[in-house]
């Protein structure tokens, strides 16, 4: 049986605090506008490799939930097959919170945001950690990107479904801005000198 976005996001309890609110008749899914949410699709792969960042959850077995920002070179996370995604799990601070609550709970939720274009994606799905794996964390693995990979996320679709994009505020990467930035200053110095040349600027001129 097929699952829909909304099948596995909405729980009983979920569907009950949606009726006692009155969003419950436009939260229940169109199944032909969502029949193709369980798998990786050209719109959602389009946005992966657009993605150098990720929130990613997970839970302990005792139900202690855990949020984790992930990040890499762009389009880091990649698709492995239709249901499979993937990306390298970096050096950092070796507290290790999402490695030990994937070994005992795989449940797991990738939040995807483009704060440039106010779009975001959520993911639901199920994880597991690959060690050991050289050909796979080479692949997954970028050499322009200065940190060490040392192994395997591989998470698993369930469902996904793009969300709202309201209150998203607008963030613009440094990546975008600099070059942006380095032109226009590239374009003052120009002025200026040509400025100089023709004796109409003084030391006061310049920016």
């Amino acid at each position: 049986m097929t699952a829909y976005p909304h099948d596995v996001a909405y729980s009983a309890a979920i569907r009950a605090v949606q009726e006692r609110l009155g969003s419950r008749a436009i939260n229940e899914p169109m199944a032909a506008d969502r029949a193709d949410r369980n798998a990786v699709t050209p719109e959602l792969a389009q946005f992966l490799a657009t993605m150098d960042m990720c929130y990613l959850g997970t839970s302990s077995a005792a139900g202690k939930p855990y949020i984790q920002y992930r990040g890499g070179p762009l389009g880091f996370i990649q698709v492995l097959d239709q249901r499979t995604l993937a990306f390298a799990d970096f050096a950092g601070n070796r507290q290790y919170i999402s490695l030990g609550n994937l070994s005992e709970n795989a449940q797991a939720f990738l939040f995807l945001i483009d704060y440039v274009h106010a779009r975001r994606v959520k993911i639901w799905g199920t994880a597991r950690v690959i060690e050991n794996d050289p050909a796979l964390l080479s692949r997954l693995s970028h050499p322009s990107y200065r940190a060490q990979p040392q192994r395997v996320i591989a998470f698993t679709i369930q469902a996904w479904d793009p969300n709202c994009p309201r209150h998203i505020h607008q963030r613009v990467p440094a990546t975008v801005v600099t070059p942006v930035v380095e032109k226009l200053q590239a374009r003052i110095a120009d002025l200026e000198g040509r400025l100089r040349a023709a004796g109409l600027a003084t030391g006061d001129d310049e920016v």
